[in-house]
């Protein structure tokens, strides 16, 4: 009898292990992303955010998203980039939570391997400022040695708007993908494979960005974590609420600037690391140009101002005050001639006029290079925290 109980004891220990060992396989990952610059003039990046905007404001954005009659409105923008193994192939892909396929071949043409299968169905997408349309394949496809081995791509027949970069990561909602796919409702992203293929436990997406440093044009400053989050990279609790859908949507309040109250009512925002700016309402817009004596400047189209401000910018998110202080919020002049701008003169890099229609706020690049993000499917929220 004693020798069955030890026989039993060592095989419940081993169930344990083993166990054990397959939840640490499937803990969160990490893969680094870079910041790039193919910006000539700063008017560029705005008629590219403004084209995004235009995209978002659509009643039906759903449908919208599988239209290809948008025009590229430029080239030229500031993107965080991941370099992504298709295949064989590396591709340097946009990393965007405000879009959902994952496509390549806007740059470097992809060439099928002995992983890469064509469905025979077409694919096609616009983004405001620029499109795609081509085949969809399933590939093995590895960011950082994470790798989806069957996952749905799009391979670029034509495409408008991405010079310099090979095509998009999408990290949206999967709904987004909605009708973007012939013989297909919806496909599944990238970090779907990756759960529905044991690879990562939770469909969790954890951001961290920082700003360019000096004068550089490019840099190794961005992680993303798959299935869960980075606990060093942000400080204090994350500030979780229900996903607004169909985007990674979140409301906005009580937007500030320094004491000056720029309007309380709640506005509609979307968590978009595809756009550059941080742009919110009209009536907000317009009361800060008034409260921080900026002024729209016609030759870099963002706002301008002789007197350096020193008060912080605020808003509310789900009882959580963020703040932008001047330093976050003002271009470093190190960084002009990335901007293309040869002004001696101070500009905003966060704010913009966002519209009246919803949603009307999107919390772009220059407020997620201070804040870390979450984009938690499973638990249908998103999750802001102030960036370590």
């Amino acid at each position: 009898m004693v020798r069955i109980a030890i026989s039993t004891a060592f095989v419940a220990a081993v169930i344990g292990l083993a166990s054990a060992m397959s939840l640490e396989q499937r803990a969160p990952i990490k893969a680094s992303v870079k910041k790039i610059s193919t910006v000539t003039n700063s008017t560029n990046v705005v008629a590219h955010d403004r084209a995004r905007l235009n995209h978002y404001f659509k009643k039906n954005p759903v449908a919208e998203l599988a239209t290809t009659g948008s025009a590229s409105v430029t080239n030229e923008i500031f993107s965080y980039i991941a370099e992504t193994k298709v295949g064989s192939q590396t591709f340097d892909l946009i990393v965007d939570t405000g879009s959902s396929n994952t496509w390549v071949g806007a740059t470097t043409k992809f060439t099928a391997g002995s992983t890469g299968k064509s469905t025979g169905d077409a694919v096609s997408v616009s983004y405001g400022s620029g499109s795609f349309s081509g085949t969809e394949y399933t590939d093995t496809v590895s960011i950082g040695g994470t790798a989806a081995t069957k996952q749905s791509i799009g391979v670029a027949k034509s495409s408008t708007g991405f010079t310099g970069t090979d095509g998009i990561v999408g990290f949206g909602p999967e709904e987004l993908t909605e009708d973007t796919v012939t013989g297909a409702t919806e496909v599944p992203t990238f970090l779907q494979t990756l759960v529905s293929e044991g690879v990562i436990t939770d469909n969790i997406l954890g951001v961290s960005f920082a700003p360019l440093t000096g004068s550089s044009e490019s840099s190794a400053n961005g992680e993303l974590t798959f299935g869960g989050v980075d606990d060093s990279a942000y400080t204090g609790d994350i500030t979780y609420t229900t996903r607004v859908a169909p985007y990674w949507g979140v409301s906005v309040s009580k937007f500030a600037f320094g004491s000056t109250s720029l309007g309380t009512t709640t506005a509609s925002g979307i968590v978009d690391t595809g756009t550059t700016l941080f742009y919110v309402p009209t009536a907000v817009y317009n009361k800060f140009l008034t409260a921080s004596k900026g002024k729209i400047d016609s030759t870099s189209g963002l706002v301008k101002f002789t007197t350096k401000p020193t008060k912080n910018f605020t808003f509310v998110i789900g009882g959580t005050t963020f703040t932008l202080t001047p330093a976050q919020y003002l271009i470093a002049k190190a960084q002009y001639s990335n901007w293309g701008i040869s002004s001696s003169s101070g500009y905003y890099t966060f704010i913009g006029d966002g519209g009246s229609d919803s949603p009307n706020t999107i919390l772009g690049q220059s407020f997620l290079e201070f804040y870390y993000s979450v984009y938690d499917t499973k638990n249908n929220r998103v999750g802001l925290a102030t960036a370590a």
